[in-house]
């Protein structure tokens, strides 16, 4: 299983856990996961791999980009900042 299948089966994954995250401001770690998810979701986008991603109805990719001031925004945004940078690294190792 490539890199990019496993990537795929964590984005699933924290897609269906993650469903009710708006529904739940003061659960921080879920929205830390939806933004990992979504940051994951915009390195496939950015790296020509997001027909991977295809079959999931994913979150508009600038849904939150100018809400960062209340605790759970800022979850969010540290775990999409997490997600990409982090796919990026398993992706591509540094040699």
């Amino acid at each position: 299983m490539s890199v990019i299948d496993k990537l795929t089966g964590l984005v699933e994954k924290l897609y269906n856990e993650t469903a009710e995250y708006s529904d739940n401001p003061s659960d921080a770690q879920l929205w830390y996961n939806r933004g990992y998810a979504n940051g994951v979701a915009a390195y496939f986008k950015k790296n020509g791999f997001a027909e991977k991603l295809s079959h999931l109805e994913l979150d508009a990719g600038d849904i939150y980009e100018t809400q960062q001031v209340m605790e759970w925004h800022k979850a969010y945004h540290h775990g999409f900042e997490m997600g990409e940078r982090e796919s990026g690294e398993v992706h591509s190792p540094s040699k």
